[in-house]
């Protein structure tokens, strides 16, 4: 068994109070034994920039238009943090919302474009595991106009997160049967030498914007062009109509 130490996450979160590391403890602390595997080690020590992607996906919700109340539409809709999503596949490691969180909702209060506004970030893992994979929900609600402009702006801002490099273009899925448009891409972050695929999607309506970030196992082996993006969006819609609820 290797005894190095599994990497830190390449940079830091560009908002105060950066997230904590896969065990909880802020990044710099000593994470403790390596796991056996080291490949999961890789992985488990990249999640940290997954969460930080994530806040930086939701954070770019924020962007300048017009102050004018014209156009934002009732709030109707928020989003929540299950203890479980995907059909109870994945179970709620932590809620950031009240950490990480807050640093989106201090850059939203007063932009024009975005109203009432409320954070919501959690980390997920399937079966709680997180040796087995890692799903960051990152995002906020409240009432939203230009919504399209917003969805874009999220996914440029996740593909220049610290240490990620756009890897396949966004692309705007919009399954049958669904009201929304989701974009996805793959970014590829190189830690110690080695580049691990990361698939994100977003969204944004009226009331509700997020972004979704997941780390798998086989991330370090598998290339970006082999992400079936589609997949993805149908797995970010699922979510979102599982965290997405009508107020009251």
């Amino acid at each position: 068994m290797s005894t190095t130490p599994p990497p830190q996450p390449p940079g830091s979160s560009p908002y105060p109070g950066s997230p904590p590391g896969p065990d909880g403890t802020p990044w710099g602390a000593p994470l403790g034994p390596p796991p056996r595997k080291s490949r999961l080690g890789l992985i488990l020590g990249i999640v940290g920039g997954v969460v930080a992607l994530g806040v930086v996906g939701a954070g770019v919700l924020v962007w300048i238009g017009v102050k004018s109340d014209a156009g934002f539409p009732e709030a109707e809709y928020r989003l929540t943090l299950p203890q479980k999503v995907l059909d109870g596949k994945y179970e709620l490691l932590g809620d950031l919302s009240g950490t990480d969180g807050q640093a989106i909702e201090e850059e939203a209060d007063g932009d024009w474009d975005a109203r009432d506004t409320k954070p919501v970030v959690g980390r997920y893992s399937p079966g709680g595991d997180q040796a087995r994979g890692t799903l960051v929900i990152s995002g906020m609600y409240g009432r939203f106009r230009n919504t399209g402009l917003a969805r874009d702006s999220m996914m440029k801002g996740a593909a220049g997160g610290d240490g990620a490099e756009l890897a396949v273009e966004p692309r705007d899925f919009r399954p049958a049967g669904s009201d929304t448009t989701v974009t996805c891409e793959v970014l590829v972050q190189t830690q110690a030498g080695t580049e691990v695929t990361l698939p994100v999607c977003g969204w944004v309506d009226g009331n509700t914007g997020a972004s979704i970030a997941g780390i798998t196992a086989d991330a370090i082996t598998r290339k970006p062009a082999d992400v079936d993006l589609g997949a993805a969006a149908e797995t970010a819609l699922k979510i979102r109509d599982e965290i997405r609820k009508p107020i009251g």
